[in-house]
């Protein structure tokens, strides 16, 4: 008897589980605005002829994942479709995707635009100023290794499927123990905005005074956020902020929404089917 009763009392919670699960799921699906649009966001680093692994992808596979998106209904968006849908004043295709590279490597140049050009496709790229500052200009164009100079970068914007972003100057790395634009803990928050403010901005600087625009997109390195960062972000004009989260967008006619665009990182160890249908799922 005490088993049947403890077998029952067993039952009882698992279906009592199983039925707040499926009210959450309903609630959350009735409360998408009406106007919510799914965009999947794939986030690419370097794509050039070396074995691929988690951050490099080769260019054959780089068009195989272009040609799945079309063949599956996916159209690229510019971040200027997603601001002005956010505001009201366009919409967005049935099926948008969002296609960003980060860190600057002058294949997505060299490799990646003229494979954008064939397919009709857009990209936004996410530069580190002291790559394309210092790096570039050391040994230039070479697609396996290279950074993409100020040159490079004026003539991705002039071929109307690149957008840029702001990926910070100097601080995508882990020294001083700091991971990317991170707050370490106990560090005032006064020193923390001062520095991140610094460092962004002079890339924002240098992107005015090299190519006569300034992106308003800023990619956070390794995915490493601080929500003290976001007040900073916006007092200096982004209207995008991306991230590595590997979850699904959902854009809506609210600007906020576009603060935090979660990506999944394609790397190269996978097949485009595979990866595709993770990242596309929802």
């Amino acid at each position: 008897m005490k088993k049947l009763l403890l077998r029952l009392s067993v039952l009882a919670a698992i279906s009592i589980t199983a039925v707040i699960l499926l009210a959450a799921a309903l609630y959350e699906r009735e409360n998408v605005p009406e106007e919510a649009v799914f965009m999947p966001a794939i986030m690419y680093h370097s794509v050039c002829e070396k074995a691929p692994a988690d951050y490099i992808v080769t260019p054959r596979q780089f068009e195989q994942d272009m040609i799945w998106l079309k063949e599956n209904g996916f159209e690229s968006v510019t971040e200027q479709q997603l601001i002005g849908y956010t505001h009201g004043e366009c919409d967005l295709p049935e099926k948008p995707v969002l296609i960003t590279l980060d860190d600057g490597f002058y294949n997505n140049y060299s490799e990646v635009l003229p494979l954008l050009e064939k397919y009709d496709m857009y990209a936004v790229v996410s530069v580190v100023g002291e790559y394309t500052e210092v790096n570039a200009p050391a040994d230039p164009h070479i697609p396996e290794y290279s950074y993409l100079t100020w040159e490079d970068i004026a003539a991705m914007r002039d071929s109307a499927h690149f957008g840029i972003g702001n990926h910070t100057y100097s601080m995508h790395s882990l020294s001083g123990g700091r991971k990317g634009c991170s707050r370490n803990e106990g560090e005032p928050l006064d020193g923390y905005c001062m520095a991140i403010r610094s460092d962004i901005g002079l890339l924002q600087t240098q992107f005015q005074m090299n190519t006569g625009f300034v992106p308003v997109v800023f990619a956070y390195p390794f995915g490493a956020v601080s929500r003290e960062s976001l007040p900073v972000l916006r007092d200096m004009g982004f209207l995008i902020t991306l991230n590595c989260s590997e979850r699904p967008n959902l854009i809506t006619r609210d600007p906020d929404c576009l603060y935090g665009i979660c990506r999944y990182n394609r790397s190269g160890l996978y097949d485009t089917a595979s990866f595709m249908q993770r990242a596309t799922q929802h």
